[in-house]
């Protein structure tokens, strides 16, 4: 996407424009600091949550280190660390991947599980009480739709 015009100038934002990016910011800011700090509360940080909610809906409770990765946006050498770190708390395991002799797979051990399920209540009142409670379900359905235009230009 070219941030110049036609004639080769810079497109800025007009003040709608600017008014709803910063507006977004401001969202997207209030949200993940209020459920970060809640989840961190109960020990997890955001990525261990998305990790192990992954995992707990997988097939055996297993990912390739590289579709985790590709889920949340992440480099496969940032997720090995992480997952490192977890597999320190026993929170998951890493097998090698059948498939893939330079890969990984990630398992949710039976710790990792015990945790999520004592987590989630907490963390989706946390979801609750910083974003979906404070909508309507119009807003809701804005907001789906704007992100299915946003992830699919």
């Amino acid at each position: 996407m070219s941030t110049r015009s036609s004639d080769g100038n810079v497109r800025w934002l007009d003040p709608a424009e600017e008014r709803a990016w910063r507006a977004f910011l401001r969202v997207m800011v209030a949200v993940r600091t209020g459920t970060a700090r809640d989840l961190a509360a109960l020990g997890l940080s955001e990525p261990d949550y998305e990790v192990l909610s992954t995992l707990s809906e997988r097939p055996d409770h297993t990912s390739t280190l590289g579709e985790q990765a590709d889920k949340m946006g992440w480099s496969r050498s940032r997720l090995s660390r992480h997952a490192t770190r977890m597999e320190g708390r026993g929170l998951l395991r890493r097998e090698p991947d059948p498939t893939d002799g330079r890969g990984c797979l990630l398992v949710l051990t039976a710790h990792g599980l015990e945790t999520l399920a004592s987590a989630a209540p907490a963390h989706l009142e946390s979801v609750r009480h910083h974003f979906i409670d404070r909508l309507a379900p119009e807003d809701l359905s804005a907001i789906e739709r704007i992100a299915r235009r946003v992830e699919n230009p």
